[in-house]
């Protein structure tokens, strides 16, 4: 989770909103990492869980990330939600919970609907504070200039 809030923190001095997102293989191993491009790539997908699952697929040279945890400062949005069920990731564990964007614990629950077609294992509120902390100054910051 501490290489997530390292990438979180660069996402928000890249003046993008600081999430990050970090794909552990077995064992621990570190496949990829990631902060959120959506402003740097112009590409309303380019959060930090997707970015990192694109790597960690492409570095594995596979499509299933069954074996695999997606650590993230923020619970998933929906797209990233579905995304995971996609990309067959074993476990998802997450800092701040989203009442107003995530798609785990809140809005359309995905994997919580009956047709869904993988569902993880999922920890949200691992470092709760922190990341909470992290997304209001940046938010606060931005509101003040």
């Amino acid at each position: 989770m501490s290489l997530a809030f390292a990438e979180a923190r660069a996402a928000a001095s890249r003046g993008e909103v600081p999430v990050g997102a970090v794909v552990v293989g077995p064992g621990g191993t570190v496949l990829a990492r990631a902060g959120n491009r959506t402003e740097e790539l112009h590409d309303p997908s380019a959060h930090a869980e997707m970015l990192a699952l694109r790597e960690a697929v492409r570095v594995r040279g596979g499509q299933r990330l069954a074996d695999c945890a997606l650590y993230v400062t923020l619970e998933p949005c929906p797209m990233c939600a579905g995304a995971a069920v996609h990309f067959r990731i074993g476990r998802i564990l997450f800092g701040a919970y989203d009442p107003k964007g995530g798609g785990v614990e809140h809005g359309p629950r995905l994997f919580a609907r009956p047709g869904c077609l993988h569902r993880p294992e999922t920890i949200g509120g691992l470092r709760e504070r922190e990341a909470q902390a992290m997304l209001r100054a940046f938010f606060g910051a931005r509101r003040m200039s």
